[in-house]
């Protein structure tokens, strides 16, 4: 028997050069999306069936092949042979040596390569997507967690990597829960975005043999269709939103990653990672080295490549589909595996490192509580710019007389600064005090964090 002629073959007398083939070739990445297209293809030829273009003989034997192909790739034993251009004609070519090419040969009626890898991508983007959801939703709740059986622990807040206010763990924890929660809800919507059928648009103009569009998309799982045909077989925001998702998601991983690599040296000490997620030197022996969170921070710069590699090779292309689309796939399973192992790397290393409350607390500083002494004035009627100048003229006693802290100031030094200061001045420099005194929504005290905390379990429910 013959090899079967390409799809788009019969144009053609000349040879493909061979090089062109393998330029032009994606199965070895397109294939991954095999059980999307068989869906796709099962659902199609139902649809051909029920405008009367296939007999319910004809269907029962396609189902029957799509099955048995499905079966094969399943289990690593799908043969891939030369002409094989995509996904699309392998599976296609296999039907037709299990079935015979006369029926196979029926599949394609009224479709186009164009709105069938664009439904087959939409099927395989909202399953990925959807498997993301899941993992990134356990990646917060691990977070939560932590921070609830945690909260009780204090440690630097930091600006300009300046210490600034005593803040809890547990707030610290909370911050990228809530990060990871607003990548959370606008996953949803991105889901949503996806979830609307091409199929039935044919090459660009319609499927001239009038099959239910509507049809197709409710058994395919779509909550429904593209209403213009142009749109349907050219349409990649999905896959640029999809991407854009992923870049600002791996974003904050990397802020997340960060933060933890900081914590972790020897000058803070304030993490411990666990061995499972660190390598050691090939030459110093003491090495212990962050290599997961230094892996997660600069994938992030792989999965924006990804991004702004795509957007350049769509920004200028005309209407309907264009060869220059199919770099849509490559950049696209990148991001989506890469954020996918990201995000379980992530969880691994949250749930497994050890804090050190000890020196969390230790590197707390009393001139961090510069804030609380000018609020102490603010509450006995002072105006704000006013006590900020007077509590940085403590600051500046308090270093001048070589003293550890602003705390060490007697009474008398305070009141020589402004005479308002009472003797409950001292009750100022307690750290769980300062974290306890921000009780407005978002704010560090216990059961503000608790709130917060609350809110994020009650959103990804």
């Amino acid at each position: 028997m013959s090899a079967p002629a390409k799809l788009w073959g019969g144009r053609f007398t000349g040879a493909t050069d061979p090089l062109m083939n393998l330029y032009n070739a994606s199965l070895p990445y397109d294939k991954k999306m095999y059980a999307a297209d068989l869906e796709g293809t099962r659902v199609y030829t139902s649809g051909l069936q029920k405008i009367g273009l296939l007999t319910e003989e004809e269907l029962s034997e396609i189902h029957r092949g799509l099955e048995l192909i499905k079966e094969e790739w399943s289990q690593g034993k799908f043969e891939e042979k030369d002409g094989d251009e995509d996904i699309h004609t392998a599976n296609e070519r296999r039907l037709g040596e299990i079935i015979g090419r006369q029926i196979a040969g029926k599949v394609h009626t009224g479709r186009s390569r164009n709105d069938q890898v664009a439904t087959d991508m939409r099927l395989y983007v909202r399953e990925q997507l959807g498997n993301l959801s899941k993992i990134l939703k356990d990646l917060i709740e691990t977070i939560v967690k932590r921070a609830e059986s945690e909260i009780d622990v204090l440690m630097p807040g930091y600006t300009h990597l300046q210490k600034a206010q005593p803040i809890r763990w547990a707030h610290w924890l909370s911050m990228y829960a809530t990060y990871f929660t607003e990548d959370f809800n606008r996953l949803q919507q991105i889901i949503e975005r996806v979830n609307v059928s091409p199929l039935g648009a044919g090459a660009l103009a319609g499927h001239p043999y009038g099959i239910d569009r509507e049809y197709l998309a409710e058994n395919l799982g779509f909550t429904g269709v593209i209403g213009n045909s142009l749109t349907a077989v050219s349409d990649r925001d999905f896959v640029v939103e999809t991407m854009f998702w992923s870049t600002l998601f791996m974003n904050h991983i990397s802020r997340f990653s960060e933060d933890l690599i900081i914590y972790s040296s020897g000058e803070f000490g304030f993490i411990k990672l666990a061995d499972a997620y660190s390598t050691g030197s090939s030459l110093m022996p003491q090495k212990k080295n962050p290599d997961s969170l230094e892996l997660l921070r600069g994938k992030s710069g792989r999965v924006f490549g990804s991004l702004s590699g795509f957007l350049m090779s769509i920004k200028s292309i005309p209407s309907t589909y264009n060869k220059d689309m199919q770099e849509d796939k490559e950049p696209l399973f990148d991001c989506l595996i890469t954020v996918e192992h990201s995000i379980l790397i992530a969880t691994g290393v949250i749930s497994t490192l050890n804090i050190n409350k000890a020196k969390m607390e230790a590197a707390l500083t009393m001139d961090m509580l510069a804030t609380d002494l000018a609020d102490y004035l603010v509450r006995k009627g002072v105006p704000f710019r006013e006590t900020h100048h007077i509590s940085g003229e403590c600051v500046k006693l308090a270093e001048d007389e070589n003293l550890s802290g602003i705390d060490q100031l007697t009474l008398e030094q305070f009141k020589k600064i402004d005479s308002r200061f009472g003797d409950d001045v001292k009750d100022v420099f307690n750290f769980e005090a300062s974290v306890e005194r921000r009780t407005a929504t978002g704010g560090t005290a216990k059961s503000a964090v608790l709130k917060q905390l609350k809110n994020l379990k009650d959103q990804l429910n």
